[in-house]
């Protein structure tokens, strides 16, 4: 007999300018923040390149590309990579430069409520749960994003 999943398990991240709720499976690892390499004629959010275990990671700063503010890595920054999930073998990760370490969270799928409204580019929801409020990331379109700056 198979009972319906009523738990997800998700990891809040915190930026600079807004919190983000993910899957936990999305997550590869975190590490503390270096200065990625530049890419030429990059929009602001897209901060460089880091090496990653043999990869070149494309390093996004969530608060320009949602036009919630500037974000700069330094001190106490922190990077989450993120998986992909476009299935693009050129591109199976991607950095997000973040405040800190991302916190496990399990979320009632009762008490997860999407608002309504607008939402800014790169989102693909705003949501309430457990009392706080978070964005949603579109990792599709982040992915999309990205292929088109580096293609630029």
């Amino acid at each position: 007999m198979n009972t319906p999943l009523r738990d997800i398990r998700g990891v809040v991240i915190q930026t600079e300018s807004a919190r983000l709720l993910l899957p936990n499976a999305t997550i590869s690892e975190v590490l503390s923040y270096a200065d990625p390499e530049p890419v030429e004629n990059a929009p602001a959010w897209l901060l460089g390149r880091l090496r990653w275990r043999g990869w070149r990671l494309p390093l996004v700063a969530f608060g320009p590309l949602a036009g919630l503010g500037n974000e700069q890595g330094g001190l106490g920054s922190k990077v989450i990579v993120l998986k992909a999930l476009g299935g693009q073998a050129a591109m199976p990760y991607f950095a997000l430069l973040t405040k800190g370490f991302p916190r496990l969270v399990t979320v009632s799928r009762d008490a997860l409520v999407e608002e309504a409204g607008d939402v800014p580019a790169g989102v693909r929801a705003r949501v309430t749960f457990n009392d706080e409020t978070a964005f949603v990331p579109d990792i599709d379109g982040i992915e999309d994003a990205i292929r088109e700056a580096i293609a630029a």
